[in-house]
C-alpha cells in the first residue's frame, strides 16, 4: 500500500510512521486535507478533533464535504474516509471544540505530533502550551481566509513571520507566555476584501488555498517524524 512512499522514506521510516500517533485539531478546509495526506503517507494512528457538522458552504473547499454528507459530523465522515484508504488505521474521534477549558480531556503525552488547524486564538495558544508541557511537536496554521495565492504559503518560525494579522497576535501572546518558538504555515499575501460582507465577518475561501496549507502541514509532520528531508 505504501510502497511508493517507502521508496523515498525507507522501510524503517515507513514503519515509524505506522507506529506514530498524530492529533489533528480542526477538520475543516485545512485540517481535513492534512488528515487525508497523513493517512495516505502511512501514519498509523490519527485522532480527529472537531465538533462541527458538514454544511453546504463547506463544499467548495473541505475534504469531508459532499452533497450526501451535509449535516453529518465532520469527524465521523473523515473516519469513514480514512478507513476506506487504510482499513488498518487507528482512528479516534472527539466531537468537541477545543478550548482552554476542556484541554484536560486530552492526554497529549500519547501523541507524537499535534496539528493545529483551528480558528480561535485562545484554542491555538492552549494547544501550543499543552504541546510544550508534554514535549510534543506541533505545527499551526495561520490565516488562510480571503487569500488566493497558494504558492505564497511557507513554513517558518512564528517569530520570523510578517504581514499575517493572526501571526502578529500569536507572536505577542506567545511571548507573554514565555514561548519562544512555534512552527507555522503562513502567507505574506495581503488578504482580499470580500465583495460580499456577512454579519459575522466570515472570510471568503476557495478550493485551492486551504487544501495546499493542509498538504504543507502534513509534509512537515511526515518529515519531522521520519527525519527524512531533501536538503538542497
Amino acid at each position: 500500500m505504501f510502497s511508493r512512499s517507502e521508496m523515498l522514506l525507507g522501510k524503517e521510516m515507513q514503519e515509524k510512521l505506522k507506529n506514530s500517533s498524530v492529533a489533528v485539531f480542526g477538520i475543516g478546509g485545512v485540517g481535513g486535507h492534512c488528515v487525508l495526506a497523513l493517512a495516505r503517507a502511512g501514519v498509523g494512528s490519527i485522532t480527529l478533533v472537531d465538533n462541527d457538522v458538514v454544511s453546504v458552504s463547506n463544499i467548495n473547499r473541505q475534504a469531508v464535504a459532499f452533497c450526501d454528507t451535509i449535516g453529518k459530523q465532520k469527524t465521523e465522515v473523515m473516519k469513514e474516509m480514512l478507513l476506506k484508504i487504510n482499513p488498518e488505521i487507528k482512528v479516534e474521534t472527539k466531537n468537541i471544540f477545543f478550548l482552554p477549558e476542556n484541554a484536560y480531556e486530552f492526554d497529549f503525552s500519547k501523541f507524537d505530533y499535534i496539528v493545529d488547524a483551528i480558528d480561535t486564538v485562545s484554542g491555538k495558544l492552549a494547544l501550543v502550551e499543552c504541546a510544550k508541557e508534554n514535549d510534543v511537536k506541533i505545527i499551526s496554521a495561520m490565516g488562510a481566509g480571503n487569500k488566493l495565492n497558494p504558492t505564497d504559503f511557507e513554513v517558518a518560525d512564528i517569530f520570523k513571520t510578517s504581514v499575517c494579522p493572526l501571526a502578529r497576535v500569536m507572536r505577542k501572546e506567545l511571548k507573554s507566555r514565555g514561548i519562544d518558538a512555534l512552527k507555522v504555515v503562513y502567507s505574506k499575501e495581503k488578504a482580499l476584501k470580500p465583495t460580499v460582507e456577512t454579519d459575522d465577518r466570515t472570510p471568503g475561501s476557495v478550493s485551492f488555498v486551504p487544501s495546499v496549507v493542509g498538504i504543507i502541514m502534513a509534509s512537515e509532520v511526515v518529515k519531522d517524524i521520519t527525519g527524512v528531508k531533501n536538503e538542497q
